[in-house]
C-alpha cells in the first residue's frame, strides 16, 4: 500500500455525552514527599559525618584536605548508590504514585554520580595518604591494597560498577541483548555488598565510632530489606497465591504472539489495562529471567493476555511454550492507566508493539470520555489488533487515526499534531512506543499546552 494517513473511524456527529468526572490518583502523595525529604536529609547527614569526625590538626597535616574530601565523596557516593537501589526496587506504594517510567528516569539521571563520587574518593584518598607518607601515588596505592583487609574487595566493587556503567550507556545498551544486560546488572548487588564491608571495617568514620557504625549498618539493612521484600517477597507471595499458567499461545502476525494466561483471583492483583508485569516462565531456559511485558487486554478475574514481538532468541522461545507452563509474576507496575486521567477527553498515541497497552487501556476508559486514538506503523501488516481497536474506538464514539508509512511522511511535530487534534491541550495524552516516536509526541504535546499531569508515557525500551 502506498504511504498514507488513514482514518478508519470517522469523527461521529456531535453527541450529548454524560459528564465523566476527572480521575485523580487515589494513593496519597504525602508518603512519596516524605521519602524524598528523608533521602535529602540522609544525603546531608552522610556528607556531614566525615566533617564532624575531622579535627583541625588532621586537616592541616600533609594530605589532610585530600583525605577529608575523599571521605566526603565516599559517603555521598555510597548514599546515592543506595538511593539508586531503592529507585530500582519498584516499591509498590511509591511506584503506584510516581510511576515506573519516572523512577527509571530518575535512576538513569542519578546513575553517573555515585560512580563519579566513588572514583573521586579512590583518587583523593590515595593522593592524601601518599602526601601524608611522603611517597609516590602508585606506591601508596599498593600499600593501601595490601594493608587494609577489605580494600581488594572495594577495588573489585569499583571495577564492577565501572563495567555496569559501560554497558548502560545508550549506544552500548542497544548493541547487547536484554538478557545479557539484565544479568550484568545483577552484579550491582554484589558490588554494593563488597563496598559495604570495606566501608564498615576500613572507613575512618566508623573505626572506633560504634554509634555511627551501628546507624550506618541499620541504613544498609533497611535498604536491603526493602529491596528483598519488593523484588523477592511480594512476587513469591503473589505467584503462590494466584497460580498462573499459560493457557494458549496465539499467533497474531509475523513475529508477534499473544500469551493467554489463566490463574486464580487475578482481580485481587489490582492490575489495570495499560500496566505491565515482569513475567518469569518456569521452564528450561526461561525460569531464571523476568520479562517485562504489558497487558494487551484488560485483565479479568481468571485471565490475562500479553502480546510479544519475538525479537531475540529468548522471546522466540516463548512462541514454543506449552499450555500448562507455570508463570511467576512481579507486579503490576506502571501508571499508564485511566486512574491517572485528569480530563474528560483523551488522545492515545501508539506505535509498534506499543499498541498493546493502548489497546488494553481503551477497555478501561469509561463510556462518556471523548477518545481519539492515533496509531502509527510502517505498513498495514504492523497494525496489531486492528479490528479490536477499531471496535473499541467505535464503542466510545471516538476517532481512530491510522498513520501508515515512513516516519518522515507522517511526522507528529507540533504543526501536524495541531492539525490532527486542535483541542489537544484540553486532553490527557497517553503515548507508548519506541523512544523516537514517544519523544516527538511528548515534545509536541508540551509545546501545544498539555500539562505534565495530563501527559502519560510508557517507556517501551530498556
Amino acid at each position: 500500500m502506498a504511504d498514507t494517513l488513514l482514518m478508519t473511524v470517522a469523527a461521529p456527529p456531535p453527541v450529548r455525552r454524560a459528564p465523566v468526572p476527572p480521575l485523580q490518583p487515589r494513593i496519597r502523595r504525602e508518603l512519596v514527599d516524605a521519602a524524598a525529604v528523608v533521602a535529602g536529609l540522609g544525603f546531608g547527614a552522610a556528607l556531614a559525618l566525615p566533617i564532624a569526625n575531622e579535627t583541625a590538626s588532621a586537616y592541616r597535616a600533609p594530605g589532610g584536605p585530600a583525605i577529608l574530601f575523599g571521605n566526603i565523596t565516599a559517603m555521598g557516593g555510597t548514599w546515592l548508590l543506595l538511593i539508586m537501589l531503592l529507585l530500582a526496587a519498584r516499591i509498590p506504594t511509591i511506584e503506584s504514585v510516581v510511576g515506573h517510567d519516572r523512577m527509571l528516569r530518575w535512576h538513569r539521571l542519578l546513575s553517573p554520580w555515585p560512580l563519579a563520587l566513588l572514583s573521586a574518593h579512590a583518587f583523593l584518598t590515595t593522593v592524601g595518604y601518599a602526601q601524608s607518607a611522603r611517597t609516590g601515588t602508585w606506591h601508596q596505592a599498593g600499600v593501601l591494597l595490601s594493608s587494609y583487609s577489605w580494600m581488594v574487595a572495594a577495588t573489585a566493587s569499583w571495577l564492577m560498577l565501572l563495567a555496569i556503567a559501560a554497558v548502560s550507556i545508550r549506544i552500548a545498551r542497544r548493541r547487547i541483548a536484554y538478557d545479557t544486560w539484565w544479568v550484568i546488572h545483577l552484579y550491582t548487588y554484589l558490588a554494593v555488598a563488597l563496598s559495604f564491608l570495606h566501608q564498615i571495617f576500613d572507613g575512618s568514620e566508623f573505626v572506633g565510632h560504634q554509634t555511627a557504625r551501628t546507624a550506618w549498618i541499620v541504613v544498609w539493612l533497611a535498604t536491603a530489606g526493602v529491596v528483598l521484600v519488593s523484588r523477592v517477597g511480594l512476587p513469591v507471595l503473589r505467584t503462590a497465591r494466584h497460580q498462573m499458567q499459560v493457557q494458549e499461545v496465539r499467533r497474531e502476525g509475523k513475529g508477534v504472539i499473544s500469551l493467554i494466561l489463566t490463574g486464580r483471583d487475578l482481580d485481587q492483583l489490582g492490575a489495570a489495562g495499560g500496566q505491565f508485569f515482569s513475567w518469569r516462565f518456569l521452564t528450561r531456559g526461561l525460569w531464571w529471567h523476568a520479562h517485562p511485558f504489558s497487558l494487551s487486554a484488560a485483565p479479568t478475574r481468571t485471565h490475562m493476555r500479553v502480546t510479544i514481538k519475538t525479537l531475540g532468541d529468548t522471546t522466540a522461545i516463548l512462541a514454543r511454550l506449552r499450555p500448562g507452563t507455570r508463570v511467576a509474576i512481579e507486579g503490576p507496575y506502571g501508571v499508564f492507566t485511566d486512574a491517572h486521567r485528569v480530563h474528560n477527553r483523551v488522545a492515545l498515541f501508539a506505535a509498534g508493539v506499543g499498541i498493546t497497552p493502548v489497546r488494553a487501556l481503551l477497555e478501561e476508559i469509561p463510556a462518556g470520555v471523548d477518545v481519539i486514538t492515533v496509531v502509527r506503523a510502517s505498513k498495514d501488516g504492523d497494525l496489531l489488533f486492528r479490528k479490536e481497536i477499531t471496535d473499541l474506538v467505535a464503542h466510545h464514539r471516538g476517532r481512530l487515526i491510522e498513520m501508515v508509512g515512513p516516519r518522515t511522511r507522517n511526522r507528529l511535530d507540533p504543526v501536524n499534531l495541531h492539525k490532527l487534534i486542535p483541542d489537544l491541550a484540553t486532553r490527557d495524552v497517553f503515548v507508548c512506543g519506541p523512544d523516537g516516536f514517544a519523544n516527538q509526541v511528548e515534545h509536541s504535546a508540551r509545546y501545544l499546552g498539555v500539562g505534565s499531569d495530563a501527559l502519560h508515557r510508557e517507556i517501551f525500551e530498556f
